[in-house]
């Protein structure tokens, strides 16, 4: 699979919206407007992946191969504190297990070291195995946990990662 990691434009909001509604239960999905807010922040920044031409994608009509491009976001900011903050990170059900989680992953990583962040946290739910098992693969670790954190009352885990610390090994995007 090909695929593009580039910035937001306001057009993929509504594939953004829909990808994120189907990667979380309720509760812990946005609604638009708060997908909106977090895009919208001061200190934000949304990269998103787009999947390019392929037989699958080139035999659909405009309006849907349009729509179908966009195959996983994240959206990130840098905190008052100073540290890099993913807010969340979402990838088609389809295209997962291709790297692009990883290649969006690592292209926020290298914003927040731009951006002189030490660190990066963000939250996951705590029975989301696939994704704690991802993050650490990624060299996250577990700082702690937050009871009742998501509105469906799921506790969340607090995870961080130094990025002064070495980049994990090339071999993860296989």
């Amino acid at each position: 699979m090909r695929f593009l990691v580039r910035r937001f434009r306001p057009e993929d909001f509504r594939s953004m919206w829909e990808i994120d509604q189907s990667c979380f239960p309720p509760g812990i999905s946005y609604t638009q407007f708060e997908l909106k807010s977090y895009i919208r922040g001061a200190s934000a920044f949304t990269i998103v992946a787009e999947e390019q031409d392929s037989d699958e994608t080139s035999a659909l009509p405009p309006g849907p191969k349009a729509a179908c491009r966009i195959i996983g976001f994240l959206v990130g900011e840098r905190t008052l504190r100073g540290r890099g903050h993913i807010i969340t990170i979402d990838v088609r059900d389809r295209v997962r297990r291709h790297g692009i989680g990883s290649m969006l992953l690592s292209s926020a990583e290298e914003q927040f070291r731009l951006r002189k962040c030490p660190a990066v946290r963000l939250e996951t739910a705590a029975d989301n195995v696939a994704a704690l098992s991802f993050y650490k693969r990624h060299g996250y670790n577990v700082i702690r946990s937050v009871p009742r954190y998501y509105s469906n009352g799921v506790d969340a885990l607090l995870l961080e990662k130094d990025l002064h610390s070495p980049p994990p090994p090339d071999n993860l995007l296989r």
